[in-house]
């Protein structure tokens, strides 16, 4: 079978949701710049338009806080019908932001998007380099306990309705949310989607935060949701490697600094690993457990650079009882969905992670399950944001940047396959 059709429309995708200077996940559902999109975004365009990648970075970080945090969402235009918009958030900066932050792998698409042409990108990687040095800074100062990276919103995580969060969730108070139209739902299909109920949560998470001005100390100290998270830790880990690399390669003097925070963080991955499932777990910071949630978060493993031998049988059996890799939970959870959102289905751009991670840390066979099988759902089911694992269906957003993008870096023939 040939692909260079895929291929093809890989990159028509990523000139389709071009906005200029940022791209937009897909059209209508996702109208703005997402912080993530926008890193797998960069690294797309760096297959076939390397100046355009580094925009895509430039852009997003053109919009970092004084205090180093990136957005993850910017503004850029208005949207009146997207909720909730730069009104809700309450955010005094232009443009207009969210408050919180997303996991942080622009470090890595940046090396990345580097390596693809050194020659012309240089100039353009040492231009972000304080951005993203102060960024890391921010998540160690503003996201860490006990060692371990901890969000406060789930939507902070990219795992919006991961059962990881379910605990924290309960105790979250959404009596005086009010009523509110969603956009989501007019776009996909509300099985595809978090509840109401979780839309709830997540809108008096927000305001909570916003109430308090988005005071780091105020709401680590008193938010009803914090959770130290795998998945936030790792991607931090390896965007550290990724920063320290890149600080090597210009000359930079901050070494030491962040190499420092390597070495804490890996030595505090273990307290994530929940002894009793044999699995890295999130944990309830507020409750002081575990959330006994074996997910593709637990997965991200070797991405960080740590060479777990105790994850492999998880994830062989689970690649076992599926069609396409890699669920983003555990198919054998009594409450596994495999179209919503993140309580079941897989996720290409979590795959090329994995994959990626798999084939660094040397399990060679593993890897390359991981990559045909997202070449095989892309080519089977389209380049949609995510899909069922049991039988490919096309969930969510279609016509999907990071879906293309992984195609282009990760899962086509073409593709060189990791970072």
């Amino acid at each position: 079978m040939t692909y260079e059709h895929l291929d093809e429309e890989a990159r028509q995708i990523l000139r389709d949701n071009d906005r200029g200077i940022y791209t937009v996940p897909t059209s209508g559902l996702y109208p703005y710049q997402w912080n993530w999109d926008s890193a797998f975004a960069a690294w797309g365009f760096s297959t076939f338009d390397n100046n355009r990648a580094w925009v895509e970075l430039e852009t997003l970080f053109a919009s970092q806080w004084e205090d180093g945090m990136v957005p993850h969402i910017i503004f850029h235009r208005q949207v009146p019908e997207y909720f909730p918009g730069p009104d809700v958030w309450g955010v005094d900066h232009t443009p207009p932001t969210s408050g919180i932050s997303q996991p942080p792998i622009a470090a890595t698409m940046a090396r990345a998007v580097y390596e693809s042409d050194k020659a012309a990108g240089r100039a353009r990687l040492e231009g972000l380099f304080e951005g993203l040095l102060n960024w890391h800074r921010w998540f160690m100062q503003a996201r860490i306990t006990d060692g371990l990276c901890c969000v406060t919103h789930p939507w902070e995580s990219g795992r919006d309705n991961a059962p990881d969060w379910d605990s924290s969730m309960a105790n979250v108070d959404t009596s005086m949310v009010g009523e509110y139209k969603r956009r989501d739902t007019s776009h996909v299909n509300n099985d595809m989607r978090p509840t109401k109920q979780q839309y709830d949560q997540y809108l008096a998470l927000l305001y909570f935060s916003r109430d308090c001005g988005w005071d780091i100390d105020t709401i680590n100290e008193k938010s009803p949701l914090r959770v130290a998270d795998p998945g936030m830790h790792f991607m931090l880990l390896r965007a550290h490697r990724d920063l320290l690399w890149v600080a090597g390669e210009l000359g930079k003097p901050d070494g030491a600094e962040i190499q420092g925070w390597i070495d804490s963080m890996v030595e505090s991955a273990e307290k994530f690993w929940n002894e009793d499932g044999g699995y890295y777990d999130s944990i309830n910071m507020r409750a002081g457990e575990f959330t006994h949630t074996l997910s593709c978060a637990s997965f991200y493993c070797w991405y960080a650079g740590i060479d777990e031998t105790r994850m492999v049988p998880h994830l062989e059996r689970i690649l076992g009882s599926v069609k396409y890799p890699v669920p983003s939970v555990d198919p054998a959870r009594p409450d596994f969905d495999h179209i919503r959102y993140w309580r079941g289905p897989l996720w290409c751009m979590a795959n090329s992670q994995i994959g990626a991670g798999l084939a660094e840390m040397g399990y060679a066979e593993l890897a390359e399950k991981v990559r045909l099988g997202t070449r095989a759902v892309i080519a089977d089911q389209g380049f949609a944001e995510y899909h069922s694992p049991v039988d490919g269906t096309p969930a969510g957003g279609q016509h999907f940047t990071w879906t293309a993008a992984v195609w282009l870096t990760f899962a086509s023939p073409q593709a060189k396959g990791g970072f």
